[in-house]
């Protein structure tokens, strides 16, 4: 296809698929698109392996890495250990959490304030220190794309980025916020509306995609990619009408065959409507759409404390949830009503596995058709 996207990747197809899944971004990129491997929960040694596998199995195609790195958090620019972080947790939320999972009929004493660190991993990676040691691995390695999933990438991720001929996207919420990546320098913005999965901020794609395009054409011609509830080629085909140049797409690949998503969550999202996602901040403590569970719920009762800034808010709830899906998995009838993962409000139109080369293949004839479709309407 004929557009800056191919040109900057080497592509064939712009439809970018980020996910978690070394699997997906192989078999995205060999069918013509670019898989991004999220890496911001990775120690350096398991991205190193994630990395290696992916550079022998995927045929020399391009692919990419997504961290992050955001412009604030708690403790930014702090030397801040994880028993501190940890500390910083007020008792009333390990308590608040307790008390679901008892509600739940499940043992609470599994949430240990001394024991806490399944969330730490991502606070550690925000971090300066942290972020470039996952740079290190990441710029060792044939990668074409870095991204950057919150504010504008830092200094350093943009000067490697330029010195390795290696492309930096970053993900916008709002126009003003679009305009500052731009003059900072990224080569890609993607620019996510309210409908996707994960963090994101209250402005629809169809009214965000048009006016981010408006607001940085006296900066330039920096490509746009669209995301935001994004699962098929005709949504690809609109937003690329509004001005984007390709997609960036997550949650379309958490019902894949080969997605690392839980069994019993993926069940969930197949029969899920495009009303059963919530945008909420008992997650992560910045807000992230995410499959409504009794765990979302419980966050937005009356009784539940305010969540936690990023990342203390990840320390009160990834240890809890790691276990609610184990048990979910296992058939426990509580876990199951609790457990729940990041999904967009594209999930209303995923309600079939298929293979990632399957969903690829489905991009490209339904972005097709969707073209034919409009030209018809300007025949003569």
């Amino acid at each position: 296809m004929k557009s800056p996207i191919c040109e900057l990747l080497n592509i064939e197809f712009p439809l970018v698929a980020f996910t978690h899944c070394r699997d997906v971004v192989v078999e995205v990129s060999k069918a013509g698109g670019i898989g991004v491997l999220g890496a911001a929960a990775m120690k350096p040694e398991q991205l190193e392996v994630e990395l290696a596998w992916i550079d022998a199995h995927i045929d020399g195609k391009p692919y990419g890495v997504d961290l992050i790195v955001p412009a604030s958090f708690e403790s930014k620019g702090q030397d801040v250990d994880r028993s501190a972080m940890v500390a910083k947790v007020p008792d009333e939320h390990f308590k608040f959490v307790k008390d679901i999972l008892a509600q739940h009929d499940i043992d609470p004493s599994i949430i240990d304030a001394n024991k806490s660190r399944g969330g730490t991993l991502l606070g550690d990676n925000m971090k300066d220190s942290g972020a470039k040691a996952l740079l290190d691995v990441a710029f060792a390695h044939p990668i074409s794309l870095i991204a950057n999933a919150l504010g504008t990438p830092p200094a350093y991720m943009l000067e490697r980025g330029k010195a390795a001929g290696v492309k930096v996207a970053a993900l916008v919420g709002a126009k003003e916020h679009a305009i500052k990546q731009v003059e900072a320098g990224v080569d890609i913005l993607v620019v996510a509306g309210g409908e996707a999965g994960g963090h994101c901020g209250e402005v629809s794609t169809l009214v965000l995609v048009p006016e981010v395009a408006d607001a940085i054409k006296p900066y330039g011609d920096t490509p746009i990619l669209a995301a935001g509830g994004i699962v098929t080629g005709r949504q690809m085909a609109a937003c690329m009408a509004m001005g984007a140049s390709g997609v960036w797409t997550g949650s379309v690949w958490l019902t894949t065959v080969e997605a690392e998503t839980s069994p019993v969550v993926k069940t969930k999202m197949l029969a899920a409507s495009s009303k059963d996602t919530v945008r909420s901040k008992a997650r992560t403590g910045k807000s992230a759409r995410q499959l409504r569970t009794a765990w979302t719920d419980a966050w937005e009762s009356d009784d539940a404390p305010e969540p936690l800034p990023m990342p203390l808010q990840s320390i009160v709830s990834e240890p809890a949830m790691a276990r609610i899906t184990k048990l979910a998995e296992g058939g426990h009838e509580g876990a199951t009503k609790l457990a729940s993962y990041f999904v967009g409000q594209g999930v209303g139109l995923m309600n079939e596995s298929l293979s990632t080369k399957a969903v690829v293949y489905e991009f490209m004839e339904d972005y097709l058709n969707a073209t034919e479709r409009l030209n018809d309407f300007s025949a003569d």
